[in-house]
């Protein structure tokens, strides 16, 4: 029997923003050894073992791969916008319905889904005929709940008015525009296959299709990128008016074209300081448009947060579809191949019923705490301690909260009640004495936004060694 391979979120954080050289007083935090988290009963549903009712589908099409691109990808060629035809389109959609309906889990009823998306790649380059069989054999599987969302990937230059109202009248209410810069040379720099003008027709045609609910994604320390093309970029975003903003800073990876002509804090790239000034930056301007600083690199306006995201952070399961995909259900990770050839080998023995997605699928309670812990932080709600003690154990979470507290006094992480009222350093410091009183005084941990979220990577490092001494 094939087993489809499984790995914990949290062994591929990234690591840019470094952590101070800093002699921390954590030895009394460590000194108790945690009970071992294996031995901790988990409560009898947590969200993570519900069924999913949430679905990332894969459309890995692109026209070029960009610079800086790591995700598996089909590049079509440059001049590639007009796909109707595209046999390599058609055979792959054939192929991603064949494992959603092949699929099989071993629940009583698959809830509805609630949040559909589709990711890339570029999902636009797909003909609107195809995205509605996906949609057709996802509800046919699942169902669909009347109000989901359902997001789509979208890049300029590859969708006109008459696409996009295609897909809206599908069902699609959320899009996800890949502008990356408005910087006709950094676009270039980064081999986007779009231009600055393909941008703003892209943003009149979002607006005048009516999508109330879209998404603009912003790269900052590219190559060459100053402090005033970023505060540029910024301003014409929020000029721009979408609900949500995801910012993200450029990480080099290997095997990328980046990765050969480049080393991350070497010039032509920001060094590590600049990175942080051009994160600063953004979380100030956005903030100052009236966006929510929600999750480390997502913003939006008051209730435009991506539901489906959340699937992610809340650690709830998730159906991944598609060449590369991943799926959590039950409390394992499952990916998919990220070769065509292998992937259409993967879906023909899911046909033949060859895969097993629950044989010597070990749960390990070490690795879901390392997960809930580390996604929470991610956020600005943070890490609710009641659950995660419940879940988890007590002495856990105390040895959690004295870890963290040189940093509360650096202000980069902060401890609320349960009105999420910040807690001061005296009303935390009695609590210490009182481990039953710390567990009443302090409902959540979550890091300050900016500076503790630039040391997001270090601190929930530090947590893990707790959690996996």
């Amino acid at each position: 029997m094939l087993k489809a391979t499984c790995n914990p979120i949290w062994t591929n954080i990234p690591t840019r923003f470094k952590l101070p050289n800093l002699s921390l007083p954590i030895s009394s935090a460590l000194a108790q050894t945690p009970p071992p988290v294996r031995q901790i009963a988990l409560p009898t549903t947590p969200p993570h073992k519900l069924p999913p009712t949430s679905a990332y589908v894969h459309l890995p099409f692109c026209r070029k791969r960009c610079h800086y691109c790591d995700f598996p990808i089909l590049a079509l060629g440059s001049s590639s916008t007009q796909t109707d035809h595209d046999p390599r389109i058609l055979n792959y959609i054939q192929l991603i319905c064949k494992e959603i309906t092949a699929t099989q889990f071993e629940f009583n009823h698959y809830p509805p889904l609630k949040t559909i998306f589709f990711g890339g790649g570029t999902p636009s380059l797909v003909p609107p005929r195809l995205v509605s069989l996906v949609l057709d054999t996802l509800s046919s599987k699942f169902g669909l709940c009347s109000d989901a969302e359902i997001s789509i990937e979208m890049d300029p230059g590859t969708f006109d008015g008459k696409k996009l109202k295609e897909l809206m009248e599908l069902g699609v209410n959320r899009v996800s525009l890949g502008v990356q810069a408005f910087q006709e040379e950094l676009l270039k720099a980064c081999g986007r296959a779009h231009g600055l003008e393909e941008v703003h027709q892209a943003i009149d045609i979002v607006g005048s299709c009516g999508v109330k609910n879209w998404s603009m994604d912003l790269i900052s320390s590219l190559p060459h990128q100053t402090t005033e093309m970023w505060e540029e970029s910024l301003q014409l975003t929020i000029e721009s008016q979408p609900t949500h903003v995801s910012v993200y800073d450029l990480q080099v990876e290997q095997g990328t074209k980046f990765g050969v002509l480049y080393k991350p804090g070497e010039f032509p790239l920001p060094s590590e300081n600049q990175s942080a000034k051009f994160y600063k930056m953004a979380s100030r301007m956005l903030a100052e448009g009236g966006y929510n600083h929600y999750e480390i690199s997502s913003y939006s306006k008051s209730g435009y947060e991506c539901k489906h995201n959340l699937t992610y952070w809340k650690n709830n399961s998730f159906y991944g579809f598609g060449l590369g995909s991943a799926s959590y259900v039950s409390g394992v990770r499952y990916s998919r191949p990220k070769k065509l050839k292998e992937y259409a080998g993967y879906v023909q023995d899911l046909e033949n019923g060859v895969v097993n997605f629950c044989e010597e699928s070990l749960f390990d309670a070490k690795d879901t705490a390392s997960d809930v812990l580390m996604l929470s932080l991610r956020t600005a709600r943070g890490l609710d301690l009641k659950s995660f003690g419940e879940a988890f154990g007590g002495s856990l979470l105390v040895s959690l909260c004295e870890l963290y507290k040189p940093y509360m006094d650096s202000g980069h992480v902060v401890y609320l009640d349960e009105r999420r009222r910040n807690i001061t350093a005296d009303e935390f410091n009695l609590g210490v004495y009182d481990k039953h009183k710390m567990e009443e005084v302090v409902a959540f941990i979550r890091l300050s936004d900016p500076d503790g979220f630039l040391l997001s990577n270090e601190l929930i490092s530090l947590a893990f060694g707790l959690i996996s001494p």
